[in-house]
């Protein structure tokens, strides 16, 4: 199969995607579709994803897909040679990670989201800070992060006590490298407490590297920007003229 991602490095999901192909060894062709300069909601982009997100992938041309959890499953189910830790054919075993998919999305991605846009990106999109809502998705967060702690990393190095890593690990530690981004007291403040979170991230990472360091490149760049624009203006927040 051909295949085509159309992702930006600097969104949590297109990174998984990314990161999961490299591992595997899948061919793909990447499209970059930058976020910053909206290329997402061009009318050729349309065509591919009406959603106007990344990411999304196509397949000989003809078949399209977005959603990335939709995407992560299929690449793991498509294509052969994948290891079956990453999405065991068991139903059950599936169903669970499947469960932790569906959580993410309203649970840890919808706190990480929202305190990085509320305490950081806004102004980049032309919209003000907003400490209010910055503050609600803090709560979201922790307390997410201290349910994946307590209730999926039981008894073995990744989700559910497993040995090995699945589509669900990648995805969400993914979603919790986004918070690199924020103000160093901010980060510790909020990934301190949960050292079990901490050690399962750093794991993953291990688990597929080098690809997860060459895919975050583009996000620990971003970092170090916003680490000196945070210095000029002597502030933890992030202002843009």
């Amino acid at each position: 199969m051909k295949l085509k991602l159309f992702v930006d490095r600097m969104s949590q999901p297109s990174r998984a995607l990314l990161i999961f192909c490299k591992a595997n060894g899948i061919d793909f062709e990447e499209v970059k579709i930058d976020l910053a300069k909206k290329e997402h909601l061009s009318p050729d982009y349309k065509a591919i994803n009406p959603m106007k997100q990344v990411p999304a992938i196509e397949v000989d041309g003809e078949f399209r897909l977005f959603e990335s959890h939709a995407i992560l499953r299929f690449l793991a189910t498509a294509f052969p040679g994948i290891a079956e830790h990453w999405y065991p054919a068991d139903l059950f075993k599936r169903a669970q990670i499947d469960s932790i998919l569906d959580w993410h999305h309203s649970n840890l991605r919808r706190g990480s989201v929202g305190l990085i846009l509320n305490t950081t990106f806004a102004p980049f999109f032309g919209l003000p800070l907003n400490p209010e809502a910055a503050a609600e998705a803090e709560k979201i967060l922790s307390f997410s992060l201290a349910k994946i702690e307590t209730f999926w990393l039981n008894n073995g190095q990744f989700l559910l006590g497993n040995s090995e890593p699945s589509i669900a690990d990648l995805s969400l530690v993914c979603e919790i490298m986004q918070l690199e981004v924020l103000d160093e007291k901010l980060h510790k403040q909020i990934l301190d407490p949960h050292e079990k979170v901490r050690i399962w991230v750093e794991d993953t990472r291990k688990a597929v590297n080098p690809h997860f360091d060459e895919i975050h490149t583009t996000l620990f760049q971003t970092k170090e920007i916003l680490k000196k624009m945070r210095s000029n203006t002597g502030s933890g927040e992030t202002k843009t003229n």
